[in-house]
């Protein structure tokens, strides 16, 4: 068509890309979504093992080095009337079990009855002589209330059992997730069977990978 100048009429090419433009940008806001979708799906859903800890020597260390074994986690006091008890049966249990496929993990705290007045150094010399304990211990903590470590609160959640006196015990699969909670009333030689039950599952599956 000629134009009142008398020269063809050509269309504005720049009507092209605009037309593109918006199915462009929703494609590239879909796919962002999808992305951060898929990433929100290959993020690793937190567990006992995640989580950093301080040990009695005052170390910063990570609990994925437990990954992979089954671990028994309990609030240690060396003043209660169940200390002689549990040290002993802790001990053995360790002994017996670990540590390549188990651990006691122990986490002095002084919130019930203040039994666990010492220093570190002081705790650590006391289970070491008095009950030759061999399985990790940790730097003294809150183990319940607002102040308890993240670690702990992990262990309160998954189990809806918070600790309320000394001698708490969380059994930990090689997973990292929570199996079962007793209180300080609970024998470890009553927790045994869970423990050892565990632990056989680990040699099993080891053996069958050979």
């Amino acid at each position: 068509m000629l134009d009142p100048e008398g020269s063809v009429e050509h269309k504005s090419s720049s009507s092209f890309p605009k037309v593109l433009l918006i199915p462009l940008a929703m494609l590239l806001a879909i796919a962002a979504l999808l992305l951060l979708a898929f990433s929100a799906t290959q993020q690793k859903e937190p567990d006992f093992y995640t989580f950093k800890v301080v040990n009695i020597r005052g170390k910063l260390v990570s609990l994925e080095k437990y990954r992979g074994s089954v671990s028994l986690v309990v609030n240690v006091a060396s003043e209660c009337g169940y200390t002689d008890s549990h040290y002993k049966a802790l001990q053995q249990l360790q002994r017996d079990l670990g540590p390549y496929h188990f651990n006691v993990l122990a986490f002095p705290c002084n919130q019930f009855g203040q039994q666990e007045p010492d220093t570190n150094k002081e705790i650590e010399s006391f289970a070491r002589k008095t009950y030759s304990a061999s399985f990790p211990m940790f730097s003294k903590i809150a183990v319940s209330g607002a102040g308890a470590i993240p670690a702990f609160k992990y262990l309160i959640d998954s189990t809806g059992e918070e600790p309320t006196w000394n001698f708490w015990k969380y059994l930990v699969d090689p997973n990292g997730k929570v199996v079962k909670a007793w209180d300080s009333t609970v024998s470890i030689e009553e927790i045994r069977p869970y423990v050892t039950e565990l632990v056989r599952k680990i040699i099993l599956k080891k053996k069958d990978e050979l």
